[in-house]
């Protein structure tokens, strides 16, 4: 029978085993993920992987509760980092489209045809230039963690097969919130419309708008094609990389640890995420091409005429991004 002493140790031990419990439940910390689209895309699984690594290394002490759909700045994906810079939103992995009005420097991949393929992208990325656009981020009051990617952005619209600027004289083109994006489509002739993605499939249903740019993923799981948009045509001519990143004083608030975790697997998030969509990249255009849709690829001589017709706005945007950043990414990409 249980002597009142050894009762006493045991609520002693007890009230050890509470406290303990609810220190550690107290240490226990939820931070808010933002992106623009959901899992069913690689955008939205790149936020995901980063969530679950985060949850399995940090033992629950350190958890990420994803929002897509930018649910956190009510579906305007433009108002993202401005969210994020102002602590509304703890983390997010972003477009570097969608935060370009904020950080100049970012509308460096906007650049129409400056980036020719894939090993351009990971040379700018993972180079001098790549370095120099993390400390513009850094700049603006949000730490940059890694890179993911939403891909080379194609054409498509209801009217017919594009293969010259021509082509697209007075076709109103859904762009996002980009003054680059106007002026890239305005250079061509078109009519660039902005709108957010969340109204861009109701104006592309109802013909409010004759086309859309959009990478291969969102083109397939959103099928665009259901929305009259039977023409596609493969440009390349600008690549959307996503950056991880964290809100300063947030990331201030982490112990070394959690912040070594938190860069670590959101480095290893976006490298699986940027292998996983590019590997997808040929089924998904095989599948487009089985539902119908007309594809168009470019010869050299045809992309040269898009090259050459949107000179001005490399003129026009250069100084704005910032020269040295500029030169920076072209001697990346010409490297050996």
């Amino acid at each position: 029978m249980p002597t009142p002493r050894s009762l006493g140790r045991l609520a002693a031990t007890l009230a050890g085993v509470a406290l303990l419990t609810s220190t550690l439940t107290a240490q226990a910390r939820e931070l808010s993920v933002s992106t623009v689209l959901s899992d069913a895309f690689p955008w939205g699984q790149a936020a995901q992987q980063w969530a679950d690594l985060v949850e399995e290394r940090s033992g629950g002490e350190l958890t990420l509760r994803v929002y897509p759909n930018a649910q956190l700045v009510s579906g305007d994906q433009t108002r993202e980092f401005s969210a994020m810079r102002s602590g509304l939103i703890d983390l997010a992995v972003g477009s570097t489209i969608n935060w370009s009005p904020q950080v100049p420097a970012l509308n460096l991949f906007s650049l129409p045809f400056l980036l020719p393929d894939e090993a351009a992208v990971d040379a700018v990325t993972g180079g001098e230039a790549g370095e120099m656009i993390f400390s513009a981020i850094e700049d603006k009051g949000v730490v940059p963690l890694g890179w993911g990617e939403n891909g080379f952005r194609q054409l498509s619209n209801s009217s017919g097969d594009i293969d010259a600027p021509a082509d697209l004289e007075g076709l109103k083109i859904r762009v996002v919130g980009s003054p680059l994006f106007q002026d890239t489509f305005s250079a061509l002739g078109a009519n660039p419309t902005q709108m957010s993605w969340a109204d861009a499939k109701p104006a592309l249903t109802t013909g409010a708008v004759d086309g859309q740019e959009n990478p291969l993923s969102v083109f397939d799981v959103a099928r665009i094609d259901q929305v009259g948009q039977a023409h596609l045509t493969l440009w390349n001519y600008m690549n959307d990389p996503l950056v991880f990143a964290s809100n300063r004083q947030v990331w201030e608030s982490l112990s070394e640890e959690q912040r070594t975790l938190l860069r670590e697997t959101a480095v290893e998030a976006g490298a699986w995420e940027i292998a996983k969509s590019r590997s997808e990249q040929a089924d998904r255009l095989a599948a487009i091409r089985e539902r119908g849709v007309s594809v168009t690829e470019l010869s050299e001589a045809q992309h040269q005429a898009f090259v050459d017709a949107t000179r001005s706005v490399h003129d026009d945007w250069v100084p704005r991004i910032g020269e040295e950043i500029v030169e920076a990414a072209r001697r990346d990409i010409d490297a050996p």
